[in-house]
């Protein structure tokens, strides 16, 4: 997941967790909506673990955004954990320094348009995210 103030994308892996596809963007307008529409997600993907990006600092330190992304997956843990056997689902921190850059790149290298850039940013963001954790594996 990307987590941001307005939006928050979302990528799944494939079933052997080899390659990252970004499946769609959630706009933020209530958590609680969002929540719902989370452990939705959750329940038919059967995910088993969730990474979210963090939003370090450059020198790598915790700031006001990476508070609101950990305040957010605390809320969201309790959401999923209520929902699901306790300890079922797992919550991976991923370091996201520069994840919407590169998204933004690759999309202008793909020749999309701007109008498309904008609309797909954050999912192909949460897609960089997940993929980087995947290949650390």
């Amino acid at each position: 997941m990307d987590i941001g103030d307005k939006y928050i994308g979302i990528a799944v892996s494939d079933p052997l967790g080899m390659f990252a596809q970004p499946l769609k963007v959630i706009t933020r307008a209530g958590d609680e909506a969002v929540m719902e529409e989370l452990k939705e997600i959750a329940a038919d993907s059967g995910v088993l673990r969730i990474v979210f990006g963090l939003p370090k600092n450059m020198n790598g330190s915790i700031g006001q955004q990476a508070e609101k992304v950990l305040d957010f997956i605390d809320r969201l843990k309790q959401a999923v954990v209520s929902s699901h056997e306790k300890n079922a689902v797992e919550f991976v921190s991923w370091d996201e320094r520069l994840s919407s850059r590169a998204a933004e790149n690759a999309m202008l290298e793909a020749g999309l348009s701007r109008n498309k850039r904008k609309q797909m940013v954050d999912k192909v963001a949460a897609s960089i995210i997940l993929q980087g954790y995947l290949n650390s594996l």
